[in-house]
């Protein structure tokens, strides 16, 4: 992942053998942000890809990029 991308808090579970096996990693700041690998450690580096390459299409399209942790924080605001 490049340098300039902050570390994002992840979501990894296990899955089924319905849905392939392995692993899928996901990012609660982003809508739609997965990776998915055969190992834990393979799921996460997918994830990395997919999420520079997510920030990179908001930022070329103008979007803002939300903060790391920014939905965390905003669920506990509405609580």
């Amino acid at each position: 992942m490049p340098k300039d991308i902050p570390e994002y808090p992840y979501e990894i579970r296990p899955l089924t053998q319905e849905e392939g096996g392995g692993f899928l990693i996901s990012y609660p700041d982003f809508d739609v942000c997965i990776g998915d690998g055969e190992t834990e450690q393979e799921a996460i580096e997918d994830g990395k890809k997919a999420l520079a390459a997510t920030i990179a299409a908001l930022k070329s399209m103008g979007f803002p990029v939300p903060e790391p942790g920014s939905r965390q924080r905003q669920s506990k605001v509405s609580q």
